[in-house]
């Protein structure tokens, strides 16, 4: 019989969201101790698109199922939180909102939530007949769904300002905010993988036959981390828009679910550690790029890489973890500890 759950048991259990986040904690940490502000920008960039990958994985990496069009969530998260928080005057001036929007400036931290309770709404309403889809199937679905809500923004002018961009969002989001939320994510994602909804959709995601005749109602479990996964990605586009000021429906497009999925595969789609590890390897690959568009020197000589560097140094990076890693650089383990001695068997 299985002896009481015991502190030390706890931090075993969850070992793996508890290393990831003291390994972020002290990036962090050092990073804020240097006081490079310019570096500080960058975590703070990891530190999102962190958040936009364990969105991603919840979903994708619990049920097998490719799924292009999650950025749709994004861009509800953030333009949600930008009719939530920009001050009465600016939507005055930019907007044409109700009056329960356009005459009121809501606190940062409520907005956060109803913006990616917003997102997981919407999941919800589109997920219900995606989510009975399978495959190659749904997959386009999902793409469709996002082409859907880019054309719907990039036209609702009144809310949204069409395909200019919308400034004056309030700033207030940096390494340590980002963290914070990236720790809350990690522990949830963990949490659900753990349960018995997220047991149920692994066994989906290895097995569907099987586990249809096993009894799992496959749409609902598939549904259920559609939603939860939107919710983080919501976060994503709250995190986004607080860090920059700033929003675009362009941002929120073929480009950036390009990247992210790239960061999921690379890293390895079937554990945490691997969407974590993704974004970061990626991020660092992307920013060196990014530095070396701009110019460097190299013996005296000023060298300049082409535009585009970093689209084709990531599509590289992902063809080459795809052929001599198709399980990504974690091999689909996660990174995790033990609190003193095993037990043994016969013991």
């Amino acid at each position: 019989m299985a002896g009481p759950r015991t502190p030390l048991k706890w931090l075993e259990t969850y070992s793996t969201p508890i290393a990831l986040t003291l390994i972020l904690v002290g990036v962090v940490g050092l990073t804020w101790a240097s006081g490079a502000a310019v570096f500080a920008q960058t975590v703070t960039d990891t530190l999102i698109r962190i958040m936009l990958v364990v969105g991603l994985y919840i979903f994708i990496g619990n049920s097998g199922v490719l799924a292009f069009g999650h950025i749709a969530f994004t861009l509800i998260g953030a333009y949600g939180t930008a009719w939530l928080t920009l001050s009465v005057f600016k939507k005055s001036f930019a907007l044409k909102l109700p009056l329960i929007l356009a005459e009121h400036q809501y606190a940062v931290f409520p907005s956060a939530i109803a913006a990616a309770l917003l997102a997981s709404l919407v999941a919800l309403v589109v997920g219900v007949p995606i989510m009975r889809l399978s495959g190659i199937a749904a997959a386009i679905a999902s793409l469709a769904v996002l082409g859907m809500f880019h054309t719907f923004y990039n036209n609702w002018s009144g809310w949204t300002m069409g395909a200019a961009t919308l400034p004056g969002l309030p700033l207030y989001v940096d390494m340590w905010v980002a963290l914070g939320w990236v720790a809350f994510a990690l522990f949830v994602a963990f949490a659900y993988q753990r349960s018995r909804f997220g047991l149920a959709l692994r066994a989906t995601r290895e097995d569907e036959f099987g586990a249809r005749a096993a009894g799992i109602n496959i749409a609902r479990q598939r549904l259920i981390a559609f939603v939860l996964s939107a919710f983080f990605m919501g976060l994503a586009g709250v995190l986004h828009a607080h860090f920059l000021g700033s929003i675009a429906v362009k941002s929120f497009w073929l480009g950036l679910t390009f990247t992210s999925l790239a960061m999921l595969i690379i890293g390895g789609q079937r554990s945490l550690t691997g969407a974590v590890t993704g974004a970061v390897v990626i991020s660092g690959i992307t920013e060196v790029l990014r530095q070396m568009e701009g110019g460097f020197t190299l013996g005296g000589v000023t060298l300049a890489l082409p535009l585009g560097s970093q689209e084709l140094g990531i599509a590289l990076v992902m063809l080459l973890v795809l052929i001599f890693r198709p399980a990504g650089l974690t091999g689909g383990r996660e990174l995790a500890f033990r609190l003193g001695r095993r037990r043994r068997a016969d013991a």
